[in-house]
């Protein structure tokens, strides 16, 4: 049985095994000495500490510990007012591979009198990796009227089991809504001993520290922290949106419909502004602005004149009774076309393009044709030709030619052309678009029975099939066979 009396406690209050892979569990042991007999005189206490990885042992490294000792003389230095305890350290030092040795301060023997008190502090014990009882083993070295006597006393200290690592939390941006270019941060709370991720859009970055900031956000993002216990793998998920207040967005698809006053470019600050009758067109400047379209589809337009871009360019104005072609002078006009599609047309007299081109004049019996613009009568030339035509499917058949490119083979084979067929083509779709391609009425590798057809952008951005699917474009062909 021991002279003196031995209790531990320890900070914190349950240590806890260490776990391979996180960082090591690390704690305080304190050792309070306590006279509660007669006076001990002692002159050496040994403290062994069982070093290893097993239940019974307290570390694994006893070299990281930090030792300190104090005793205090409860009744110290009596004054006229109270009395003063006195403490004064004590020495203490590692002996061995696994033995602390206090000695009294004098280094000879000191008297432990009843009622004072021994602290003894070992800092930064690094816990042994498996839960259980270790137990302190306590040496007195005594001077007693017979002689030196030693004592021993068995102190018994709890490793409790290591808890599951606590979830991180708080994962929060340091601002809610930002400016476009404004810099961003993300924090959270969590243990050191999780691997940790943020997904994002477009990407995901390993990062630690309890503070990432991502690349400058265009638009508004949710991102996604993700903490991996390296252990048993289980993670957890956390996910913070932060809003910006003018996004940049590549492209926008509204699948119902967008409600907004005005829509104005970046760049260039031309605007469209909303009204109860329709849409509004402004320059940067905020007066009327222009359209500038390659092809405008409408239910109707009007407006008191057409002109080409110049002013010179011919005009066409609009009185009651029909239209007036004229000249930028305000002359009588000519109208070219290749093809007219009408109703009826009244004229006295047709002719070619040339002033020795066959002409048609047309007398009430019937008509005349007349040679080389003369009064000589004529000649009418006509073969008979075979002529077919058809459609692809709508969003069916396109392959990707290029990058910005899409092609089509179509099938004329309904034709049943045997001669080297004159094709004319136009591209059609419930989903539009098609006025902003090129090579619409291009065709290539012509036979009897079949052709292709290579559209791209007229910008030259990124062209797929998939879009040409979407948009349901198809191929409208009318063949005219040759010999």
């Amino acid at each position: 049985m021991s002279a003196l009396t031995y209790t531990v406690l320890t900070d914190p209050t349950s240590l806890e095994a260490s776990v391979d892979g996180r960082t090591p569990s690390t704690g305080t042991v304190y050792l309070m000495v306590t006279n509660t007999g007669e006076e001990v005189a002692w002159l050496k206490i040994e403290v062994r500490v069982p070093v290893g990885d097993r239940a019974g042992h307290l570390t694994r490294e006893i070299s990281t510990i930090k030792l300190k000792g104090e005793y205090t003389d409860t009744l110290g230095t009596q004054t006229d007012f109270r009395i003063e305890p006195d403490i004064q350290p004590v020495n203490i030092q590692q002996q061995g591979t696994n033995v602390f040795e206090v000695t009294p301060q004098s280094g000879r023997i000191a008297a432990f009198e009843p009622g004072d008190y021994m602290l003894l502090t070992l800092e930064n014990v690094t816990v042994a990796p498996t839960a259980g009882v270790a137990v302190l083993i306590v040496r007195e070295i005594l001077k007693t009227d017979t002689g030196w006597e030693t004592k021993y006393a068995a102190v018994p200290l709890v490793k409790a089991t290591a808890k599951e690592i606590p979830a991180p939390r708080d994962f929060r941006p340091d601002k809610a809504i930002l400016d476009t270019g404004e810099d961003l941060t993300l924090s959270w709370d969590g243990s050191p001993d999780f691997t940790y991720e943020i997904v994002f859009p477009g990407g995901r970055s390993p990062v630690s520290g309890g503070a990432w900031s991502p690349p400058t956000p265009q638009r508004a993002t949710t991102y996604i922290l993700v903490a991996t216990d390296p252990i048993t793998q289980k993670q957890h998920f956390l996910t913070t949106t932060v809003q910006v207040r003018r996004p940049v967005l590549e492209s926008l698809t509204a699948t119902v419909g967008i409600d907004t006053p005005w829509v104005q470019g970046t760049a260039h600050k031309g605007r469209v502004t909303f009204t109860d009758t329709g849409a509004e067109i402004f320059d940067n400047t905020g007066g009327q602005g222009t359209v500038t379209a390659d092809k405008a589809l409408l239910n109707g337009v009007n407006t008191g004149w057409v002109q080409g871009r110049s002013a010179d360019d011919g005009k066409i104005t609009f009185p009651k009774d029909g239209i007036d072609v004229r000249q930028g002078s305000g002359a009588w006009g000519n109208v070219h076309a290749d093809k007219a599609d009408v109703n009826g047309v009244n004229t006295k007299w047709v002719q070619g393009r040339h002033s020795d081109d066959g002409w048609i004049s047309f007398p009430k019996e019937g008509l005349n044709v007349y040679r080389a613009g003369t009064h000589d009568w004529g000649t009418v030339f006509a073969k008979h030709g075979r002529m077919a035509s058809g459609k692809t499917r709508p969003g069916q058949g396109w392959r990707a030619y290029a990058p910005d490119s899409i092609c089509i083979d179509v099938d004329t084979s309904a034709g049943e052309f045997t001669g080297n067929p004159v094709y004319l083509t136009s591209i059609g779709g419930a989903g539009g678009m098609q006025y902003d391609l090129v090579g619409t009425s291009a065709v290539y590798d012509i036979t009897a029975n079949k052709f292709s057809v290579y559209l791209k952008w007229r910008d030259d951005r990124e062209l797929t099939p998939a879009m040409a699917q979407q948009f349901g474009w198809y191929i409208n062909w009318i063949g005219y066979d040759t010999p």
